[in-house]
């Protein structure tokens, strides 16, 4: 069977039989996989703890009939036990993974997963409050996958802004003439907010408030859940407090 060599990062993990795991993994050249990583679940098991969410590991595998089988793994980045130690980080490192895991289903994109693990990386710092860098992962992942959110001219006509109309289902702010009956509109606090997060301006990201932060973040949730046309199970358990000091 045809042997590959790749680095990858940790989705998620389902048990199979009484040793063995199933590990879902985006990896940087052969997109999502799936592989049997077995005997991980022993006790004595020599990579186990290096194939839990949110690591990042060089790996050997070859290929199966269904699933791929992991022969080595040797951890490139420990950034699940740091992540595990933050309750905001944790939450919002699941959703990124969820996403990730939705994103990548049938495209094979290394900026996704350059993405991710650069996103797990300011996690485990604490670069950056966790839920800023949660919603500034969902917004560029969404960009990189075609779906990149508008928050200046007119995402229906292009017409110059700025714009405070916020229509998800268009794709970010309508001028008035394209905005629905009804549509909700943006305080430029949030739309700067928002742009900020698009395009990884921190300085300004990093001073929002708390109440313009907890806007932005709706935004992000309800843009990520409509383009993916399905809910994200982990979004409800994100924690939204502060945790920078």
């Amino acid at each position: 069977m045809p042997v590959y060599r790749d680095e990858g990062v940790v989705l998620r993990t389902h048990k199979l039989g009484e040793a063995d795991r199933i590990v879902t993994l985006l990896t940087r050249q052969h997109g999502k996989v799936r592989a049997v990583a077995k005997g991980v679940r022993r006790t004595g098991s020599k990579f186990g703890a290096r194939l839990e969410p949110f690591m990042v590991a060089d790996l050997q595998l070859y290929e199966g009939r269904s699933l791929d089988v992991i022969n080595q793994a040797e951890t490139l980045a420990s950034y699940g036990a740091l992540i595990a130690a933050d309750y905001g980080a944790y939450t919002a490192a699941t959703v990124m993974v969820e996403t990730a895991d939705k994103l990548t289903e049938s495209e094979n994109s290394l900026q996704q997963y350059l993405l991710l693990v650069g996103a797990l990386r300011a996690l485990s710092r604490h670069d950056h409050d966790s839920s800023l860098t949660l919603d500034s992962y969902l917004l560029r992942a969404l960009s990189l996958a075609g779906w990149a959110p508008s928050f200046f001219d007119c995402a229906r006509c292009q017409a110059p802004g700025p714009h405070s109309h916020m229509v998800v289902q268009l794709g970010g702010v309508v001028c008035d003439q394209c905005a629905p009956p009804g549509s909700p509109r943006l305080d430029p606090p949030t739309i700067a907010l928002l742009s900020s997060l698009l395009t990884g301006d921190w300085d300004v990201a990093d001073a929002s408030d708390d109440d313009t932060r907890s806007r932005a973040s709706g935004v992000a949730a309800a843009y990520t859940q409509w383009h993916l046309e399905r809910g994200l199970k982990s979004l409800a358990h994100v924690s939204r407090e502060r945790t920078d000091s």
